[in-house]
C-alpha cells in the first residue's frame, strides 16, 4: 500500500490561512504590475523573455494552468508498485499524460483532509484527466483490475515479477525460487538468467495461478513475439541481449530504436567497445537507473560491462518489447557510433559520427541538466 507525502508536508499546505491566502493574492497583483512594467522597458527583448521564460512566468501569475480539465478520454492502463508514494504516483500519471503536471496531481493530494492510500494494482483510467478526476479514478475500487498487471517495457525480470507477486498475493519468494531454473519454462541454455525472457505486456490471471504458471505464461509470450519478428530459436540470445540494450538506451522516443540497435551494430562490426551504462549498472544489481561511476565501468570482473568488455554483455540487462525487438532485428541504416539524450525529461537523442561531435552533445547534455537541476528537478540525480 502507498501513501502520499508526508504528515509534514500535508500539515504545512492545512495551516495555510485566510490571511496567507489575501497576501498571496496581493503579491500576484504586486508581481503583475512589475513584470509588465518591466516588459515595457525592455522593450525588444521583451520577446526573447516571454519565449524563454512565458509559461512559468504565466503559471506562477495565473494566467494559465498545469492542470486538464474534464474527465479526459481513451484508457491508459497504470500499475502503482508497492513503495510508491504521492509523488511517485504523481510522476507516473504525467509521464503516461494522464495529469497534465505531477505538480496538479501531488498539490490536490496535500490538500486533502484525510490521507490518501493507494492499492497496489493496474487501473483503468484515461488520457488527459484532471487531477480531481484522476484521484477519483484511483480511489475507486471499481478501476482497479483484479489479478491483473501490466509489465512495462525495460523493467528488470525480477522486478516485474515483485511486481506481479504483489498484485497476485503470492510470495515474491516463490517467484525467485521458480525464475533461478530458467530452463524449467524452456529458455535456451544461453541464457544466464530468465532475465530478457519475459515479455513486459498486460496479464490478467486466475486465482489458482502459481509462480510457476504465471512466470510460464510470460516466457510463452515472449516465445509467441520471436515467433512474430521471424526470430529463430538459436538467435534469441543475441536479438534479446541487444533488444534489451536498446530498450534501456533508447529512452521514451521509439522512432530512435532502429537508431541506438545501428549504432551498437556499427560498433561491434568495427570492434568497438559497447560503453552502455545500462548494462554496467545492470551487472552491479542496481536495476532502477542508468548512471555508473568510473570504478563501476572499470571493473572488467562485471560481465555486464560493455566498458571493460568487448561486444554484447553475458546477456539482456531487461525485458524488451515488440519496438525493441523489431529495432534489433531491422536496425536503421547509417554511420552512427555514438548517441547521446540531450533533454532527459522528453526523451530527445542526437546521433553522432565522430568523438568531436558526440563531445558536444555530451555539454548539451550537461547544460540541461544544470538548467533542470536549478528548476527543482531530478533527472539528472
Amino acid at each position: 500500500m502507498s501513501e502520499h507525502g508526508t504528515r509534514r508536508e500535508r500539515r504545512r499546505a492545512s495551516e495555510l490561512s485566510d490571511e496567507d491566502k489575501r497576501a498571496r493574492k496581493r503579491g500576484r497583483i504586486v508581481i503583475s504590475s512589475i513584470l509588465i512594467v518591466m516588459l515595457l522597458l525592455l522593450g525588444g527583448g521583451a520577446a526573447w523573455v516571454w519565449s524563454s521564460y512565458g509559461d512559468k512566468i504565466s503559471l506562477a501569475l495565473g494566467w494559465s494552468t498545469n492542470d486538464y480539465e474534464g474527465e479526459g478520454h481513451g484508457e491508459v492502463l497504470l500499475t502503482i508498485t508497492e513503495g510508491q508514494y504521492g509523488a511517485d504516483v504523481a510522476e507516473a500519471l504525467a509521464q503516461a499524460d494522464v495529469v497534465k503536471s505531477s505538480e496538479a496531481f501531488y498539490d490536490l493530494l496535500l490538500e486533502q483532509s484525510e490521507e490518501v492510500s493507494f492499492q497496489v494494482g493496474t487501473y483503468r483510467l484515461k488520457q488527459q484527466m484532471s487531477a480531481a478526476a484522476a484521484l477519483a479514478a484511483l480511489t475507486d475500487d471499481a478501476n482497479r483490475m483484479e489479478l491483473t498487471v501490466t509489465i512495462p517495457e525495460g523493467m528488470a525480470a525480477l522486478d516485474a515479477l515483485e511486481l506481479t507477486a504483489g498484485v497476485v498475493d503470492i510470495p515474491f519468494e516463490d517467484f525467485k525460487t521458480a525464475a533461478a531454473d530458467p530452463a524449467a519454462f524452456g529458455v535456451p541454455a544461453d541464457f544466464p538468467s530468465i532475465e530478457g525472457f519475459l515479455f513486459p505486456a498486460t496479464y490478467t490471471f486466475e486465482p489458482g495461478d502459481t509462480a510457476q504458471t504465471i512466470i510460464q505464461k510470460m516466457v510463452d509470450r515472449m516465445w509467441q513475439a520471436l515467433d512474430q519478428h521471424g526470430v529463430a530459436a538459436e538467435d534469441a540470445w543475441s536479438v534479446l541481449t541487444l533488444a534489451a540494450m536498446v530498450q534501456r538506451e533508447a529512452g521514451s522516443r521509439l522512432e530512435d530504436f532502429p537508431k541506438v540497435a545501428r549504432v551498437f551494430l556499427n560498433r561491434i562490426d568495427i570492434d568497438m567497445l559497447l560503453q552502455s551504462d545500462a548494462t554496467v549498472s545492470y551487472g552491479t544489481g542496481n536495476t532502477h537507473t542508468v548512471w555508473t561511476t568510473d570504478e563501476e565501468r572499470a571493473d572488467k570482473s562485471n560481465k555486464y560491462n560493455t566498458y571493460a568488455n568487448p561486444g554484447l554483455p553475458a546477456g539482456p540487462i531487461s525485458l524488451p518489447g515488440d519496438t525493441a525487438i523489431e529495432a534489433a532485428t531491422n536496425p536503421a541504416d547509417g554511420p552512427w557510433l555514438y548517441f547521446m539524450p540531450v533533454d532527459l525529461s522528453s526523451g530527445e537523442t542526437e546521433f553522432a559520427e565522430t568523438a568531436e561531435q558526440h563531445q558536444q552533445n555530451v555539454e548539451k547534455l550537461a547544460e540541461w541538466c544544470t538548467s533542470h537541476r536549478a528548476e527543482g528537478g531530478k533527472y539528472c540525480d
